[in-house]
């Protein structure tokens, strides 16, 4: 703990002294930006297009529970105009210090008006779901709520406006650009809404049960009437006890899949899945191109249930 901490001691003293070169540099291309996790850059993007560019402090593949800028980052927001937030545990620990670093760049918190959920652990002597409450499922981390809203289309509506406004306050002067774009985007998330929709519509009602390691899927599943059953319990693999009540469980739901993500170890998936003669199937919830992904999720979801 005391190597972690000299380390993020460093890290700030870097950023301290980059300041004070970088600190009064002039916007040059488009507003300098950065986000937290790949999904954001895609809203981002979609919204400011050529007028932005777009940093991510998570890269692909990397945890973003286990995240710690690199000393080159450090450096790259030191000359950040603003920051898209959107309520990841990292933003916690990191967004104060780099906000009390560069006190010139405007803080954007993208997640402001989304109703989120509680964050769901694994099962564990509950009862059962309700229809249209799916991301419930499982014990809740008490007092936590489920950050992965950037998953659900209809949330990301509010996610959009609320980057809009940040572009606008960064750079006045573009406001119809960014307006206009924010039209085109809210029209592009109501058809992928109907789209998903359409793909699970069908799937019977006794085939929407799924199993996950980390419950990222909670969004998405409430949003489309699944069923989504932890493995994980505060972020931890879980012990051997609760692994045999969690294959109990899964026995009793008759799950068919184990999805995976690749920023965990799919070791407990792996015995979890071997036990229920499951599927397991690789799902990434922090893929860079946001829609697409969305799409493969439902047909992966669609044909894995099935």
């Amino acid at each position: 703990m005391a190597v972690s901490h000299l380390k993020k001691m460093v890290l700030l003293t870097v950023f301290g002294l980059v300041l004070t070169w970088a600190g009064s540099a002039s916007a040059e291309g488009g507003v300098r930006a950065f986000v937290s996790i790949l999904p954001q850059q895609y809203f981002v993007e979609r919204i400011g297009g050529d007028l932005v560019d777009v940093s991510v402090l998570v890269l692909p593949g990397a945890n973003p529970h286990m995240y710690e800028p690199t000393p080159r980052q450090m450096t790259a927001l030191t000359k950040a105009q603003v920051y898209f937030a959107i309520g990841v545990n990292l933003e916690d620990v990191w967004l104060p210090k780099l906000a009390d670093a560069n006190r010139d760049m405007l803080v954007v918190r993208t997640q402001e008006g989304v109703e989120k959920l509680p964050m769901a652990a694994h099962h564990h002597d509950e009862e059962g779901g309700h229809e249209g409450e799916a991301a419930h499922d499982g014990d809740h981390e008490h007092g936590i709520l489920d950050p992965h809203i950037w998953l659900d289309p209809v949330r990301v509506r509010t996610i959009a406006r609320n980057t809009c406004a940040g572009l606008v306050r960064a750079d006045a002067a573009h406001r119809d650009v960014y307006e206009a774009n924010l039209a085109a985007f809210l029209k592009e998330l109501d058809e992928l809404n109907a789209s998903i929709d359409k793909t699970l519509s069908a799937l019977p009602a006794d085939k929407r049960t799924f199993m996950v390691f980390h419950p990222s899927w909670g969004y998405f599943a409430k949003r489309y009437g699944l069923t989504q059953v932890a493995i994980e319990a505060g972020g931890s693999e879980p012990s051997p006890r609760h692994l045999a009540e969690i294959v109990e469980h899964g026995r009793e739901l008759g799950v068919s899949v184990v999805f995976v993500q690749p920023q965990f170890s799919r070791r407990s998936a792996d015995v979890i899945a071997s036990e229920l003669k499951a599927k397991v199937v690789p799902l990434d919830p922090l893929a860079a191109d946001w829609k697409d992904n969305l799409l493969h999720a439902a047909q992966a979801f669609d044909q894995a249930l099935r």
